[in-house]
């Protein structure tokens, strides 16, 4: 039976590892590490005070950012090598530089893994972060859809080719495309359109919301709004969205009005590896273009990966140098070992537990009295509205972190308070999960949640300052500390 990575030592943060297969592997690990951080002291040692300092505050604190996790040991030391030192420009077989065929045999695995995980035609595991792998796949559909045919039409292969006339034409063309996708305060993301971001520069874009009664996507006023505004592109996905999506109804909604359907499954993609997503719930079968991050829910580096099908291969493989610069070799590498993981029988277990005990946390909450956008989850995540407390999200995210609870404030539909204070509080399950906590543990976060929340108290008119009760912090960091201990951090790593 092959190990689970989050409850070995060897491979992952897990739960106790008494019993746990790959133990023998934790004194291995941590000579590692302690070898890596004597020989980085050397050099500077502030750096090897900083990572050990946060390795403690990782280890002492109730984690439940919705974007974040604990990469296994594997995929963390699989980063620190000499891949790091190569520049790769291009793709397998096809390099700017002599001397890659080592970065070939790991860009070919990474590539593999991720179709075989994701049952895609095409992979591309360049990106360096989602907004490269989703830039990677804008410029991949503009390239396929307005820049090939007018190409074609003038008879030429290639844009040098273009008279300075015609090529000022396709310039136009391609900077005057539209763009539908999630507005930011509905649960989108940044990337989606949002006017200060590149995305809602480079793009005539347009957002659709949620019901405003229920804070659930309405398929019905996507339709309309793709079929007045005929957009080139519909991004679909989300980073705040408490909800699963159906993704054959959003291709139904591209195929009507022709456009491109392109999904940033950058939260959920953990979730569509370990099959909790399925079937019109699984984004990949449905969309022209996907794309991620590798850490999140998916548990790997930080990183991008697009998948595509066979239409926008050849125009997403030309990523680098169309939109990125030299690959990263080292973190490529990484992808690669993550990905594997995550083609193993026990990450499926990992991904429900993470969409379950996100339903735990969502009833505990709701059971003490708090307010929830969608009123429950179907994911991985859960958004709180604190304006029921009496509290900005700041204010809120702040009072927790006193007390040893690391979120992140976030917009609610038609937030009152903008994208910077904020009503919200966004939380997520997989770190936690990733650690060994199940859906008692979670239970009594959402307790300590509350019980925060009721002790902090604005100061004013402010939407920063706050006070918190005396002894909440203490009380609410003790009572941590005893679930964070039966659910230790990188179980036998000693630095």
């Amino acid at each position: 039976m092959t190990a689970d990575p989050a409850t070995t030592p060897a491979a992952a943060p897990g739960a106790p590892a008494a019993a746990a297969p790959g133990a023998e592997y934790a004194d291995t690990a941590s000579a590692a590490y302690r070898s890596i951080l004597q020989i980085i002291e050397t050099i500077e040692p502030r750096i090897a005070d900083a990572t050990r300092k946060e390795l403690a505050d990782q280890r002492d604190s109730l984690k439940l950012i919705a974007s974040e996790n604990y990469a296994s040991l594997a995929v963390l030391l699989t980063m620190g090598s000499w891949l790091s030192d190569k520049y790769a420009e291009g793709t397998v077989g096809h390099r700017f530089y002599a001397g890659c065929q080592n970065v070939d045999t790991v860009e070919s695995v990474a590539a593999e893994h991720a179709r075989e995980l994701f049952g895609a035609p095409y992979a591309y595991v360049q990106p360096h972060s989602g907004i490269d792998a989703n830039l990677v796949a804008f410029w991949a559909i503009l390239a396929t859809r307005v820049e090939a045919p007018a190409l074609a039409e003038h008879g030429v292969k290639h844009v040098n080719d273009l008279s300075e006339a015609d090529w000022e034409k396709l310039r136009n063309k391609l900077g005057n495309q539209r763009l539908l996708g999630m507005s930011l305060d509905a649960g989108g993301h940044l990337t989606h359109g949002f006017r200060p971001n590149i995305s809602g520069k480079m793009f005539h874009q347009r957002s659709y919301g949620t019901d405003p009664n229920t804070g659930l996507l309405d398929y019905d006023a996507v339709a309309a709004a793709a079929r007045e505004f005929k957009p080139l592109i519909i991004v679909a996905g989300y980073s705040a969205y408490p909800r699963r999506i159906n993704f054959a109804k959003m291709r139904e909604i591209a195929d009507e009005v022709g456009a491109t359907l392109m999904v940033d499954m950058a939260h959920f993609a953990g979730l569509v590896a370990g099959k909790v997503f399925t079937g019109d719930e699984d984004p990949v079968p449905h969309a022209h273009v996907t794309t991620t991050t590798t850490h999140k829910s998916l548990r790997g580096p930080r990183g991008g990966l697009v998948l595509a099908t066979e239409e926008y291969a050849p125009a997403v493989d030309k990523g680098c140098p169309m939109v990125l610069g030299g690959p990263l070799s080292h973190v490529m590498a990484a992808k690669a070992v993550a990905l594997a993981e995550a083609r193993q029988p026990a990450f499926r277990a990992y991904a429900q537990r993470v969409a379950d005990n996100a339903k735990a946390f969502a009833e505990g909450l709701l059971k003490r009295g708090a307010r929830l956008v969608t009123g429950g989850t179907d994911n991985h995540l859960v958004l709180l509205d604190v304006t029921s407390f009496g509290l900005t999200g700041r204010q809120a995210e702040s009072a927790l972190l006193d007390s040893g609870v690391v979120t992140n404030r976030n917009a609610i539909p038609a937030d009152p308070n903008g994208a910077w204070y904020t009503s919200g509080i966004r939380f997520g399950t997989p770190a936690l999960t990733t650690r060994g906590f199940g859906p008692d543990e979670f239970d009594r976060v959402a307790e300590l949640v509350v019980d925060v929340l009721r002790n902090t108290t604005p100061e004013g008119s402010s939407k920063a300052k706050y006070t918190l009760a005396e002894g909440t912090a203490e009380r609410v960091r003790a009572a941590s500390a005893e679930l964070l201990a039966a659910n230790p951090l990188y179980p036998g790593l000693t630095l």
